[in-house]
């Protein structure tokens, strides 16, 4: 029978230790390659720029555009909306529909007559826009029948936010 070979002091410390670096080595290059790349778009002016769209609906409602459903049957509905823009950039309202409605359209008021919003309704970052019938507003063109308490959907088409749908209420004539 032979004996092994003494192995010299230090011989398996210094075989793990080696295994460990050569473990090692593959995360830490990705680390610093990912650092890299990091850092080369920040320093293209690039760093930044990305930022969530994030727009809130802070109020919406539909007050009925008479005291009963049969007298407001057929008649257009203005819809009172707070949109608030969350995010760093700004965006823009571009339509609406609703499916309680034959359509939706987005208008201002320059005089008693409400004009078409043709370009959209722009919301700037950090800006919150009241949407009412005495400026800028969204108005129901034939409405369905309109019911106070009622919940009606609202989808809400932004340009870099893209699709906000919301529920509003419909309350009594004159409330918002």
């Amino acid at each position: 029978m032979t004996a092994a070979a003494p192995r010299p002091a230090g011989a398996g410390t210094r075989s793990r230790a080696r295994d460990l670096a050569r473990a090692g080595a593959a995360p830490l290059a990705c680390g610093l390659v990912l650092l890299a790349v990091l850092a080369a778009w920040v320093a293209s002016g690039a760093g930044g720029t990305i930022s969530p769209v994030s727009i809130r609906v802070a109020q919406a409602a539909i007050p009925m555009p008479a005291f009963t459903a049969r007298r407001a049957a057929g008649r257009d509905a203005p819809v009172y909306l707070t949109l608030q823009n969350l995010a760093g950039t700004g965006d823009v309202l571009l339509s609406a529909s609703s499916p309680a409605a034959a359509r939706v359209v987005l208008t201002g008021r320059a005089g008693p007559a409400p004009l078409p919003l043709p370009g959209g309704l722009p919301v700037l970052a950090g800006q919150t826009v009241s949407l009412s019938p005495f400026g800028r507003d969204l108005v129901l063109i034939r409405p369905r029948r309109l019911l106070s308490g009622q919940q009606v959907v609202l989808r809400l088409r932004f340009r870099d936010a893209g699709l906000v749908t919301v529920d509003a209420s419909v309350t009594a004539p004159g409330a918002p």
